[in-house]
């Protein structure tokens, strides 16, 4: 099949559900031959993930992910891109001072990507945050977080300890030579 073949035209559709982090749509597309179809596609306005270390910790957080029944779930600071106009890297370093109350005066692109790809349209976008200092932001009300300061010459053992993309992609990033290593 060559990628004409591939090719689609977005033919509209309708939201179904429409809450204050996703929207479900059901889209129809059209295809070079004729044929259409349904498909249900979850939109999210995105997300950021900060890996932020010093000279001698990873800072990491642990809270509950209610989504997959884990009270201490262990991941990189990260948030929504919920804040009209927000630039990603804006949200990354608001997110990292909400959640462990660090600034970074060295910010460094590791890696957008598209978490779910068949049927969600985030896209998250990961970043590296170093020579950190102490910074005040509020947090959200809700949130039930467990700052982490994890060896940074055991990266190894928070690669085995966390099963999350965006920490795995990371901490990977980190441990192959990210941050000009």
């Amino acid at each position: 099949m060559s990628a004409a073949d591939r090719r689609f035209e977005p033919l509209g559709g309708r939201t179904v559900y429409e809450g204050r982090i996703i929207a479900l749509r059901i889209e129809r597309f059209r295809f070079p031959d004729g044929e259409e179809v349904e498909r249900e596609i979850v939109r999210h306005q995105g997300a950021v993930g900060v890996l932020a270390h010093d000279d001698a910790d990873l800072f990491l957080v642990r809270q509950p992910r209610e989504a997959i029944g884990d009270p201490d779930f262990l991941e990189i600071p990260a948030g929504r891109l919920d804040v009209e106009g927000e630039a990603p890297i804006d949200a990354a370093k608001r997110e990292l001072a909400e959640e462990i109350g660090k600034a970074a005066a060295t910010w460094e692109p590791i890696r957008d990507y598209v978490s779910s790809v068949g049927i969600m349209d985030e896209v998250m976008h990961l970043f590296h945050a170093s020579d950190l200092s102490d910074a005040h932001a509020k947090a959200e009300d809700n949130e039930r977080i467990e700052i982490v300061r994890w060896p940074l010459a055991d990266l190894d053992g928070a690669i085995a300890a966390t099963r999350d993309a965006k920490t795995l992609i990371s901490l990977q990033w980190l441990k192959v030579g990210g941050a000009g290593g």
